[in-house]
């Protein structure tokens, strides 16, 4: 995105970006970068774009350009200020020590300058480095629980009991019907993520590998999609499905105290685009 000399000379001193120096072209990038990603094909007007740009964190914009560009400087103050925020960040999601170890994979991913692509400037550093911290300790998680093994047969809790609900059967096959509807309605690269997450189980790394998307981005898009079906599956079931809105409310909470009763696989089937094969898997470390 083309942006005004003006505001972008303005912009690089109201972030004292010289100060490391952040290279002028680096950091005119990082800004069009920024607004592209926001605004997408659509070009906002002088004043809406000057508003957006104004309000990023530019001086860590400036900061992330200054130490991908390699300025010795730049990184000594990222290491002082940020490094220890962060270790104190990991030590509180995981005391045994497992999420200081993904914090000093970001700061390896931080030195080889992969990661400042993904930092647009929308929050402070800071910020978007206990958020990268923290969704890939969602993923570990994730991955741990996968190949957990299973406990012995024996030792199974029983099942808990579902009472018996006489709609149960009849509630399953509407639910079943709207989750279809819903999310045939979908943007289609919205599907994709869900079935790549869902239905594929990828990490949130992976599926943002596949989607050329950051990792956080597909967090909280998939947080944005999740929520968008829940009215779309009320209004489906109260318009296609003929229910009362007390049914509908009935169906919907009945469904959450026995998930099981729905089948989601041919609903979010993976596509092509998001099966990862065995080897593959085994390349990338993931069970």
């Amino acid at each position: 995105m083309e942006l005004p000399d003006r505001l972008v000379e303005r912009l690089y001193a109201d972030a004292d970006a010289g100060r490391w120096p952040a290279p002028p072209a680096a950091f005119r990038e990082a800004l069009s970068a920024s607004a592209t990603k926001t605004f997408g094909n659509r070009a906002p007007g002088g004043r809406e774009l000057e508003r957006y740009l104004a309000a990023l964190h530019c001086a860590d914009l400036a900061l992330a350009c200054a130490c991908a560009a390699g300025v010795n400087a730049a990184w000594e103050h990222l290491i002082r200020e940020h490094r220890p925020a962060l270790y104190r960040a990991a030590d509180a999601m995981d005391p045994g020590g497992r999420a200081r170890e993904l914090a000093d994979a970001v700061w390896a991913d931080l030195f080889t300058r992969s990661l400042f692509r993904y930092f647009h400037g929308r929050s402070s550093l800071s910020t978007w480095l206990r958020s990268v911290l923290a969704q890939r300790h969602v993923d570990l998680v994730r991955a741990a629980r996968r190949i957990d093994p299973l406990p012995e047969e024996e030792q199974l809790p029983p099942a808990p009991r579902v009472p018996d609900d006489p709609d149960a059967e009849r509630y399953a096959r509407l639910m079943q019907d709207a989750l279809a509807a819903s999310i045939a309605e979908l943007e289609p690269r919205d599907r994709l993520r869900l079935a790549c997450y869902h239905a594929e189980q990828l990490t949130l790394a992976e599926t943002g590998r596949l989607l050329h998307e950051h990792e956080a981005t597909v967090s909280r898009r998939l947080t944005q999609t999740r929520r968008a079906l829940r009215p779309a599956i009320a209004r489906w079931l109260e318009g296609s499905g003929g229910l009362r809105p007390a049914e509908v409310q009935r169906c919907l909470q009945l469904m959450l105290d026995d998930p099981g009763a729905l089948d989601l696989r041919p609903i979010l089937a993976p596509a092509e685009a998001c099966k990862i094969s065995d080897e593959d898997r085994s390349k990338r470390g993931v069970s």
